[in-house]
């Protein structure tokens, strides 16, 4: 099932008993969650709406509610987020979902799922499914040309380039970045290049980007540098270490992909991330040797080990990295 199918439910007003959501996208799967929800309950009542969220829901207790009729109303809605159900099957749920009551619709909306479970073929078979994924550099990039055009703005490619640079592929930062965006150009036709780097907030990705580079021209200085103004961020020393090992296995996967052949294309489908940012790693996987990467993960592993064993303080540990990394010769 795709999204164009649940904007055809609401356009129709005919809907599914149940509904799973689910997917990486946590932008889309809000989005259309708040559709659905929005088409089925009027707003304000809550005698036919209900939400349940985490792990602990007991499976009675969920279906008892889905039986109970409709106060005065077409059908009880109820919204279930994050429940695991779709990861660890329920038995009862499972069955529970080719008999719903016939005045209730279910949603679910789930960050992962096991598509060989018993509750996803049972929902998939009786209900609907929609997987919300990633999207690519190209459906973004129309997204986000659209935005501005409704606007009345536009913007060149070099600006457009340097907007996704600093806000990733996550589609609520770049919500968020475009509002703050509008706001600050609103007297203006043309987005440039300085209005994104005046209020586009970088991602913490950006400064590891950078990092990475100063550890490969053994810029000792200038990688302790930019550590320090993460930690002056309040990013925590272990989510800076989680987010340079990360970078070295992506610049590794890339540089042993490279290898075997494969372009920016292949690889950015492979590794299901945009091409534009595949292009910006290869040029820096050039700066090292695999032996070189393979001694980054393994001292990133060590420096973790080191502080869950309490031989040593988070960000001396870090920091201790960062400089073995920017005294390493191949």
């Amino acid at each position: 099932m795709r999204m164009k199918t649940i904007d055809e439910d609401i356009k129709k007003g005919t809907f599914r008993q149940s509904y799973l959501l689910y997917g990486e996208e946590a932008y889309l799967k809000k989005q259309y969650r708040d559709k659905l929800i929005a088409a089925m309950v009027k707003q304000g009542d809550t005698m036919n709406f209900a939400s349940y969220e985490g792990k602990g829901i007991v499976v009675g207790e969920l279906i008892d509610l889905a039986e109970t009729l409709p106060f005065f109303a077409e059908r009880r809605v109820i919204l279930v987020e994050e429940s695991g159900f779709f990861k660890q099957a329920s038995e009862a749920l499972a069955a529970y979902l080719s008999q719903i009551s016939p005045g209730t619709c279910l949603i679910f909306v789930e960050s992962e799922v096991d598509r060989r479970s018993k509750t996803y073929k049972a929902i998939k078979k009786s209900g609907a499914v929609a997987a919300f994924e990633k999207q690519s550099e190209a459906l973004l990039s129309r997204w986000v040309l659209g935005r501005i055009g409704k606007e009345g703005k536009k913007i060149a490619g070099d600006a457009l380039n340097a907007f996704f640079d600093r806000t990733g592929t996550d589609m609520s930062c770049i919500d968020r970045e475009l509002e703050k965006l509008f706001c600050y150009t609103l007297e203006k036709e043309e987005i440039l290049p300085e209005d994104v780097k005046a209020i586009v907030t970088e991602r913490a990705e950006n400064r590891i980007f950078e990092m990475t580079e100063a550890i490969a021209g053994r810029n000792r200085k200038r990688a302790l540098d930019l550590y320090r103004d993460l930690l002056a961020l309040k990013e925590a020393p272990m989510r800076i270490l989680y987010l340079m090992v990360r970078q070295f296995r992506i610049l590794l996967e890339i540089k042993e992909m490279s290898k075997r052949g494969y372009g920016s294309a292949d690889i950015a489908s492979r590794m299901k991330i945009p091409e534009f940012a595949v292009r910006k790693h290869m040029k820096q996987t050039a700066q090292f040797s695999t032996r070189q990467l393979l001694a980054a993960l393994e001292a990133g592993a060590a420096a973790e080990e080191s502080v869950k064993c309490g031989r040593m303080q988070e960000k001396i540990a870090v920091e201790l990295y960062i400089m073995e990394e920017t005294s390493i010769s191949d």
